[in-house]
C-alpha cells in the first residue's frame, strides 16, 4: 500500500509538473510595432527572449496575457495613437478581469524612453514601461511588475544589451520568413534639430565584427535570404574586428556577402556624411549588394540644412549622388524630406523641390515638421503655420509620387530578379521584392516560395510591380 500511494503521488506531482508547464508555455504575447524598421527588430528580440519565459505569439490581441506597444516618438501622431491604444487595451483589460484573467500591459521603445513617468501618470494601465536598451532584461523586469511593482525601466544601460538578447530559434526565424533585419548600430551622435533619437536610443553604439557576422550565419542556416543592415545612422557604423582593427561598413558587406545562403543585401538608415570610399565601392563590386539606397538629405535649403544641423550643404548631396551613381549606375535612390521646419521661407522650399526634380526618386518619406519637446527645434522661433505646412507637403508628395510612379513603369517589359518572399493576395500568385525593393506579384507555384526567380515586368502602379515568371 505505501509502495502503490508513493507511486500515486510521484504520478500527481508530474501531473502537476506538467499541468505548470503546460500552463506556461500557453502564455500568449502580443506585440505591436509602431514606427521604424529597427523597432521591429526590436520586437522580435523581446519575443525571442519571451519564449525562453513560456510565451508565444499571438496575432490577437483579446487572446494575449502580455501586450507590448513598441512605440516610436518622431512623429507627434504617433506618440498619441500609442495613448489612444492604451484606452481601447484598458477595456479589455477590464473584461478579463471580470473574468478572472490577468493581462499584463508594456510600453516600449522610444515613447517609453521619452515619457515614462508621464505614461504611468496618463495610462495606470500600463505595468511596464522599458526604454529600447533594456529589452535584454525584459523577463527580469516583468516579473517585478507581476509582483505588483509599477516598473519603469528608462535608465541607459551601461552593459551591452546585444551580448544578452536571446538568440531566435531556427522555427522562430522561419516563421518569420526568409528577409530579416539584423541591427549593427544603434544611437546617434549626429544631434539634427528636429530630431529626437540622440535623447531616446542614446550615443552611437557599434556591433562587433564578430557579433553581426555570427548572427547573420545563425539567420542564413535558418533560411533567411536577404539581410537588410540596421542602424539609426548605419552607415557610421565602425566595429571592432577580429584582426584588432575598426572596420567600416563597405568592408562589413564584403565580409557578409561571403556567408553561404544569403543571396541579397540591403542596409539602412544612411547621412550623407558618412558615405565614404568604401562604401561606395561596396555598391561598384558586390552584385549581392542591391542597387536600392535610402539617403535622406530632408531639405535641399543650405539654409534649413544648417538650422538642421546636417553639416552638409545641397551641392555636398549633389556630388554625392552623382559618385554613386558613377559606381552603380542602376542604383535607385530613396530619401526623408521635412517640409516647414522654423523659419523655412518660399524660396527654401523651392530648394527642396528643385533637389528633388534634380536627383530623382524612386520612393521617399515625407513628413510635415512636428516639435518633439526636449529639441532644439522645439524652441526655435518662426514656427511655420500647419496650413502653410500642409500645402507644401502636399506640392512635394504629388512630385515624389509622380518620380516613383515613372520609375516603376521605366521598368515594364523588364527581365529582373525577384526574391518570392510570401503568398500572394490571389489563390496561386506569389509576392517578391525587385532589386529595387518595389512589391512584385506573380503567378507562380509555391514552391518558388524563398527562391529568386526571373520575371518580365508586364505593369506597374504608383506602389507596386506585376510580373510574368520566366
Amino acid at each position: 500500500m505505501e509502495n502503490l500511494n508513493q507511486e500515486q503521488a510521484a504520478v500527481a506531482q508530474a501531473q502537476t509538473s506538467e499541468n505548470a508547464e503546460n500552463k506556461k508555455a500557453s502564455r500568449k504575447v502580443f506585440v505591436k510595432t509602431y514606427g521604424c524598421q529597427m523597432n521591429v527588430y526590436d520586437s522580435d528580440r523581446m519575443t525571442d527572449a519571451l519564449s525562453n519565459d513560456g510565451y508565444e505569439s499571438t496575432d490577437t490581441l483579446e487572446d494575449a496575457d502580455l501586450v507590448i506597444l513598441n512605440t516610436c516618438h518622431i512623429r507627434e501622431k504617433a506618440a498619441e495613437k500609442v495613448y489612444s491604444e492604451l484606452g481601447r487595451i484598458r477595456k479589455l483589460k477590464e473584461e478579463k478581469a471580470k473574468d478572472g484573467k490577468d493581462m499584463m500591459v508594456s510600453v516600449a521603445g522610444c515613447v517609453a524612453q521619452a515619457e515614462g513617468g508621464e505614461i504611468s501618470r496618463r495610462a495606470p494601465v500600463v505595468d511596464l514601461v522599458v526604454g529600447p536598451q533594456s529589452y535584454h532584461r525584459l523577463p527580469e523586469l516583468l516579473k517585478q511588475a507581476k509582483e505588483g511593482q509599477k516598473v519603469v525601466e528608462t535608465e541607459f544601460d551601461i552593459e551591452d544589451k546585444f551580448k544578452h538578447l536571446a538568440t531566435p530559434s531556427k522555427e522562430a526565424v522561419r516563421k518569420r520568413g526568409v528577409t530579416s533585419f539584423l541591427t549593427v548600430q544603434e544611437g546617434c551622435d549626429k544631434f539634427c534639430t528636429f530630431c529626437v533619437v540622440p535623447y531616446t536610443r542614446g550615443a552611437e553604439v557599434s556591433r562587433s565584427v564578430e557579433q553581426i557576422v555570427g548572427e547573420a550565419k545563425q539567420l542564413a542556416a535558418a533560411g533567411v535570404r536577404e539581410l537588410t543592415l540596421l542602424g539609426q545612422n548605419v552607415n557610421g557604423w565602425h566595429g571592432a574586428g577580429a584582426d584588432g582593427r575598426e572596420w567600416g561598413l563597405g568592408e562589413l558587406l564584403f565580409e557578409l556577402a561571403k556567408i553561404d545562403g544569403l543571396t541579397r543585401l540591403r542596409y539602412t538608415t544612411s547621412h550623407p556624411r558618412d558615405m565614404d570610399d568604401a562604401l561606395i565601392a561596396a555598391h561598384r563590386d558586390l552584385d549581392i549588394l542591391m542597387p536600392y539606397l535610402h539617403l535622406p538629405v530632408q531639405s535641399g535649403s543650405d539654409a534649413i540644412l544648417k538650422a538642421m544641423n546636417r553639416k552638409h550643404t545641397r551641392d555636398d548631396y549633389f556630388r554625392l549622388i552623382d559618385r554613386i551613381r558613377e559606381a552603380r549606375s542602376d542604383i535607385a535612390m530613396s530619401g526623408d524630406f521635412i517640409v516647414g521646419f522654423p523659419g523655412e521661407t518660399d524660396q527654401d522650399f523651392r530648394d527642396t523641390m528643385d533637389l528633388v526634380e534634380r536627383v530623382g526618386y524612386a520612393s521617399a518619406f515625407s513628413f510635415k515638421y512636428s516639435p518633439r519637446p526636449g529639441t532644439p527645434g522645439a524652441l526655435l522661433e518662426e514656427q511655420i503655420e500647419e496650413n502653410v505646412k500642409s500645402d507644401r507637403l502636399a506640392e512635394l508628395q504629388a512630385l515624389l509620387a509622380h518620380q516613383q510612379q515613372a520609375f516603376n513603369a521605366s521598368l515594364v517589359n523588364q527581365r529582373i530578379e525577384v526574391l518570392f518572399e510570401k503568398m500572394g493576395r490571389r489563390e496561386g500568385q506569389l509576392a517578391g521584392r525587385s532589386p529595387w525593393l518595389q512589391p512584385v506579384h506573380v503567378n507562380a507555384p509555391a514552391e518558388l516560395y524563398g527562391e529568386m526567380a526571373t520575371v518580365e515586368i508586364v505593369g506597374s502602379s504608383a506602389n507596386s510591380l506585376e510580373g510574368r515568371l520566366i
